[in-house]
C-alpha cells in the first residue's frame, strides 16, 4: 500500500512542485488548497502524513493544526514563510511534527516526509487495534483507551508507545529510540526519552500490572512488556 501524503498549499506553483516530486518518490499525493477543503480531504482520504502551510485564504494552518490534533496523531510538516524561531516553537508547541520556512529545496521536504514515515507508527500492515487486557491501541487513528477512556498523549509520547508496542518484549537503547522516533536531525538530550516514558507511565497509571507495563532494563533500556501468549 502507498503511502498517502496530504499537501495543503494554496500557491498553485508549490503545491505542484510538491506533487510531483512526492509522486516521483511514488507516494499517493493529494493537494488542497484551503483548510476546509484539507479537513475534508483528511477526514475522507485519511493520509499518512500531512503537508500544511500555515498561510491559507479561508483559515490559518495553526487551526487546521488544531482539529487535525484534536482526531489523530498523524504527523504534520509546518510549511510557511514565517522563518523565525517564534513561529517554529509555536508550530511544535502544538503539536507540528516539524517546520519548514519558504523558500524550501522541494527534496528537503521529500527527505522530511520519508524520515517522520520511517520513524513514524502511522501505516501499518498489521491489525488496526490490539488490545492487551483492558489497554486498546488503535494503530489507524492512533487512539490509546484505557478501561473504555480515551487517553490524552502527545504526539511524540505516542508514538514511542506505539513503536514500543510494535516491538513486544524487545529492549530499545535511549539512542534507539531517538533515532526511530524523534529522528536522526534532533538536536536535544537523551533526556527526551526519559521524560516521555514518565509521561506515559503517568498516563498508564492504571492498568493493571499483570496486563503489561513499560519497564526499564537497567542499563540498557526500555521495553513494552506484556505476556507472551
Amino acid at each position: 500500500m502507498k503511502e498517502k501524503v496530504l499537501v495543503v498549499e494554496d500557491e498553485i506553483p508549490i503545491s505542484r512542485v510538491l506533487q510531483a516530486y512526492l509522486k516521483k518518490e511514488n507516494y499517493d499525493t493529494m493537494v488542497a488548497f484551503t483548510g476546509e477543503e484539507a479537513l475534508k480531504q483528511f477526514r475522507q482520504d485519511e493520509p499518512h502524513v500531512v503537508i500544511l502551510d500555515v498561510m491559507l485564504p479561508d483559515r490559518d494552518g495553526w487551526s487546521v493544526l488544531e482539529e487535525v490534533r484534536a482526531e489523530s496523531s498523524c504527523p504534520v510538516i509546518m510549511l510557511t514563510a514565517l522563518g523565525d524561531v517564534e513561529y517554529r516553537l509555536k508550530g511544535l508547541n502544538e503539536g507540528a511534527d516539524d517546520y519548514i520556512p519558504k523558500p524550501f529545496d522541494a527534496n528537503e521536504v521529500v527527505a522530511r516526509v520519508r524520515s517522520i514515515l520511517r520513524r513514524n507508527p502511522n501505516v501499518w500492515t498489521e491489525e488496526d487495534v490490539r488490545r492487551y487486557g483492558h489497554l486498546s491501541l488503535n494503530f489507524k487513528s492512533h487512539r490509546v483507551v484505557l478501561h473504555g477512556a480515551r487517553l490524552s498523549l502527545t504526539p511524540r509520547d505516542t508514538s514511542v508507545l506505539f513503536f514500543l508496542a510494535q516491538h513486544p518484549n524487545h529492549t530499545f537503547t535511549r539512542e534507539q529510540l531517538l533515532d526511530r522516533v524523534w529522528g536522526l536531525d534532533f538536536d536535544g538530550s537523551d533526556r527526551a526519552v526519559d521524560l516521555s516514558i514518565k509521561r506515559i507511565r503517568q498516563a498508564l497509571k492504571n492498568w493493571p500490572e499483570e496486563e503489561g507495563s513499560i519497564q526499564t532494563i537497567r542499563g540498557l533500556g526500555y521495553q513494552f512488556c506484556v505476556q507472551a501468549k
